[in-house]
């Protein structure tokens, strides 16, 4: 006898709320301070999140494509002398694990803004400056322009991926949904 369940898998404690924010807290922390520094608990973190993910594919194929997106367009500010990273290199591998763990909290710890939309915008008008500002006073990036300039920028661009971003997440999901069908 086959016994037929349409129970919904047990969430994992790393999908949690607390956990996600802590552990993508920690990538930032550990990017912004230590840089390249602190690149290996940076990447044993990243590591950790696809250890702990219920599907690693679908996961590393959103952490790829939605993080991929913000390197493309932090590649594309620095191209545009926006910012300037020590080294003169276009982005460095430390943002590029942080963008990688922002695309794991999207679709956990941040899900709540995919629903709201002007929250969104405006989450992405403010914080990622503010993010951007933080590293630039930690001494990770320098900006091109001048602050207010800069920040007028930065929250024009984030304000309109960031929704970008959600969307991306929410099709990669629903895609994956589908292909388990």
């Amino acid at each position: 006898m086959v016994l037929e369940t349409n129970a919904v898998p047990t969430p994992r404690f790393s999908d949690s709320v607390w956990f996600n924010a802590l552990w993508f807290q920690s990538v930032w922390f550990s990017t912004v301070f230590g840089r390249s520094d602190f690149l290996p608990l940076a990447g044993s973190l990243l590591l950790l999140h696809l250890a702990c993910a219920r599907q690693r594919l679908v996961e590393l194929r959103q952490l790829a494509c939605v993080g991929g997106l913000g390197i493309a367009v932090d590649a594309a500010l620095s191209l545009a002398g926006v910012y300037q990273f020590p080294g003169q290199v276009l982005v460095p591998l430390w943002l590029c694990c942080l963008w990688l763990a922002f695309a794991g909290v999207l679709g956990r710890s941040l899900a709540y803004l995919a629903s709201r939309p002007r929250l969104c915008v405006l989450a992405g008008m403010v914080a990622f400056p503010l993010n951007y500002w933080a590293g630039q006073r930690l001494g990770a990036v320098e900006f091109g322009y001048s602050l207010p300039l800069t920040l007028a920028v930065l929250a024009l661009v984030w304000g309109a991926f960031l929704p970008l971003m959600f969307r991306l997440t929410r099709q990669l999901g629903q895609q994956s949904e589908a292909a388990a069908l």
